[in-house]
């Protein structure tokens, strides 16, 4: 039977939602991971509730464990992990609002720890395959529901993830558009290489919030402005998630 970790999952935690609930700690090799997890059901199916910046996010994006939140998912028995992050869009016709079901990401973060595999064993090193990183299943229920639902959206991008916390200068901003990135955060990676190596499919819904900073005509990205258009579309993103659920096989 599935078990669906969210990671994210803001909305989720409504007890009117999640059914019986429960509250777990795990303990890992690396150390705590960002919250508890909530366990129980939604629409009849299995999931495990992670908040990957605390439930008061107060944890910066380079500070998150990645590597515990991966390792105690994985613990718990998860089958799937289903992201939510926000994201600025790097083109013109993914606009506030949209939706993004990334296909491929760019790891351009540079302090995190990104691998579950720093040691030779036996004589060899484990080298994860990642040519395709995200999970082509969990994308398509993703992208049924959103049709059923009306939602505007897109079925695949280039996710870059960059270190933050600060956002990108506009050059910056403009070279990771000729790089073909679509859209940037700081959440993805390494999170999502790490279900890769450990062997967990992995989707993500990508709420864009602004356009970065390579649009000359708008008004740099702010965090009130991330924060404002993500408030205006977590209703949406909760729906989709709750229809998508009972998708995943």
């Amino acid at each position: 039977m599935n078990k669906i970790a969210i990671i994210g999952g803001t909305g989720l935690e409504n007890p009117d939602i999640l059914k019986e609930s429960d509250e777990k700690k795990v303990k890992t090799p690396y150390g705590d991971p960002s919250s508890s997890f909530l366990t129980g059901k939604i629409e009849g199916v299995n999931v495990v509730l992670l908040s990957r910046h605390g439930r008061d996010h107060s944890i910066p994006p380079t500070q998150v464990n990645n590597l515990a939140n991966i390792y105690a998912i994985n613990k718990l028995g998860c089958t799937h992990i289903l992201a939510t992050t926000a994201c600025g869009s790097l083109r013109e016709e993914i606009g506030r609002g949209d939706l993004v079901f990334p296909d491929q990401f760019i790891d351009f973060t540079r302090h995190r720890q990104v691998t579950f595999h720093n040691n030779f064993i036996n004589g060899k090193l484990n080298h994860a395959p990642m040519a395709n990183p995200f999970s082509e299943e969990i994308r398509d229920s993703l992208i049924k529901s959103s049709l059923k639902s009306g939602l505007s959206f897109h079925q695949k991008g280039t996710v870059i993830t960059i270190e933050g916390p600060r956002f990108s200068t506009r050059a910056e901003s403009k070279m990771f558009r000729i790089w073909g990135a679509d859209v940037i955060n700081m959440s993805i990676a390494p999170e999502v290489i790490l279900a890769n190596e450990i062997g967990i499919p992995y989707g993500c819904v990508a709420i864009s919030t602004d356009y970065d900073s390579w649009k000359e005509d708008e008004d740099p990205v702010t965090w009130e402005e991330v924060l404002r258009v993500f408030e205006q579309n977590v209703e949406n993103v909760l729906r989709l998630l709750l229809n998508t659920l009972p998708l995943i096989k």
